[in-house]
């Protein structure tokens, strides 16, 4: 068997009607670097035309990662991940100066993935670990530090299917999906926690979101367990037809639309989502909607503002509460370094939105928190079937309240907002 530089065994040639290539990747020794080997294996398996396909096999080991990686352009490439992929961030400095870019509110990553056609089987227990607490204690609370990685992020990738993988300790968000469309992730596990502080509320928490849509068509989210400090699923500009049923979250913010409307004069949507099937256990909400305001003040990601567009036809279905601190807002008071005020500037529009047969408990007397802009009313607002037990008072929450909603469907506001909700 040929050991070639980069450790990348047996390129095999099958002559079935179909070729079928096969690149097994063996960990590079004594714990040093193995990505070179696995963007050689991507390299040689990864690109097949017309009904040819490749492989690329992690076998159950340990593959140190020190360096970023970008294999993208891939086709017809099914992935069998058995080990683990584990991040060495020893050297901070490196990965802040040389994560690569994602496209997106000046977002980086430390893995550029993607192609045509590509299937990726976890079997359960494939593991991409980004050893994030050096991370979390690096950045102790800094909300979006520059350079600090994403995880993965699935770019200009369409028609594949991600399935059975762990995510442990992801380094920023879990993953990014952009740029792409027809992508089915299902039976996933994520956790991210912070091993070493406890998570608050007050604050975006870790930035470890589960996973962000942004210019993403037709994407299901299947089956996921993510248990972290910040947005468990989150859509972002231009996220059409996203579906997201029968998951378990824990500890985070919730299902989130937004943040939205970062960048000024510039038209984005979220459009046809559907969350189904939820349960939602130790969390701020079930879910919430959050865009910026209109009046641009600073960069993103921590900056920005003014944004045109809209979000609409979201349904929210069949959410079971565990100890939640909230049920649902809106807020459009997302601002710069947490600037108040300019509530009813945004431009942006969230229309035909609906909450339905949502059960549990929580510790809130608030049904729904709805802030929305005075420039750009609210409107379809529609809840329904809301049976949550406020578990401090030990009744069923009575206040709706409304800030510039137009014609509320299914509820009465009981009063205003009781004060900005930034998150």
């Amino acid at each position: 068997m040929f050991r070639g530089i980069f450790f990348v065994l047996s390129v095999l040639f099958s002559f079935s009607p179909s070729t079928y290539a096969i690149c097994v990747v063996k960990p590079s020794p004594r714990g040093t670097d193995s990505a070179p080997a696995i963007i050689d294996a991507f390299r040689r398996c990864g690109h097949n035309e017309g009904s040819s396909r490749g492989k690329v096999v992690f076998e159950n080991e340990t593959y140190i990662i020190q360096t970023v990686m970008n294999t993208t352009g891939l086709r017809n490439v099914d992935i069998d991940l058995k080990g683990t992929l584990l991040w060495d961030n020893s050297n901070i400095t490196y990965w802040l100066n040389n994560s690569l870019p994602v496209g997106y509110q000046n977002q980086s990553s430390a893995w550029l993935f993607g192609g045509e056609s590509v299937n990726w089987e976890g079997h359960g227990y494939g593991t991409l670990n980004g050893d994030g607490q050096v991370w979390y204690d690096f950045a102790n609370g800094t909300n979006n530090y520059p350079g600090r990685p994403h995880q993965i992020t699935i770019t200009s990738t369409r028609d594949s299917a991600f399935e059975n993988i762990r995510f442990l300790q992801s380094q920023m968000w879990t993953m990014a999906i952009i740029h792409s469309e027809n992508i089915l992730l299902e039976n996933i596990y994520v956790n991210s926690t912070d091993t070493e502080h406890t998570v608050g509320f007050d604050f975006s928490s870790l930035n470890t979101d589960g996973a962000d849509t942004m210019y993403a068509n037709n994407i299901t989210f299947r089956g996921w367990t993510i248990d972290n400090g910040d947005d468990s699923i989150s859509m972002k500009a231009n996220s059409t037809n996203i579906l997201i049923e029968n998951c378990n979250f824990y500890t985070g913010l919730g299902v989130a639309i937004g943040s939205i409307g970062q960048y000024e004069n510039v038209f984005e949507r979220i459009e046809n989502v559907t969350a189904r099937n939820i349960t939602i256990n130790n969390m701020r909400y079930g879910a919430y909607v959050k865009t910026w305001t209109g009046v641009s003040t600073g960069f993103p990601p921590n900056g920005g503002g003014g944004g045109l567009g809209y979000a609409s036809n979201m349904t929210f279905s069949d959410f079971r509460l565990n100890n939640a601190s909230g049920i649902f807002a809106i807020t459009q008071c997302t601002s710069y370094n947490d600037a108040t005020g300019d509530c009813d500037t945004s431009l942006f529009n969230i229309r035909n939105l609906k909450i339905e047969n949502w059960t549990g408990n929580g510790t809130s007397d608030v049904v729904a928190s709805l802030q929305c802009s005075g420039d750009s009313p609210c409107t379809g607002i529609e809840i329904e079937g809301v049976s949550i037990l406020d578990t401090v008072n030990d009744t069923m929450p009575a206040n709706w309240l409304c800030d510039s909603v137009v014609d509320p469907i299914g509820f009465n506001c009981t009063g205003a907002p009781w004060g900005e909700n930034s998150q």
